[in-house]
């Protein structure tokens, strides 16, 4: 299955979920049923955009949030940091 990464416009998080090609998620609740993360103080129907990385690598360092896509930093690596911070 698929992998694409989206951004919420309301919390500047990406995360990186696996669906079918035809599948959209439209919004931040959708969003995080899908990748099994709650929510937070976002409201759940906040829009999400998917990014257009075509598949390539997209480096944490051209994202805002400046994070690794889908990289939750409380579990990340056992919240010590992450190995794809390079």
């Amino acid at each position: 299955m698929p992998t694409y990464d989206y951004r919420c416009g309301e919390n500047d998080r990406v995360v990186e979920v696996h669906h079918g090609m035809s599948h959209r998620v439209e919004t931040w609740g959708e969003l995080c049923d899908l990748a099994g993360i709650e929510p937070g103080h976002t409201d759940t129907f906040t829009p999400v955009t998917r990014l257009a990385n075509g598949g390539n690598v997209v480096r944490n360092s051209v994202l805002k949030n400046n994070q690794p896509v889908g990289c939750n930093p409380d579990t990340c690596c056992g919240g010590s940091g992450c190995a794809l911070d390079s």
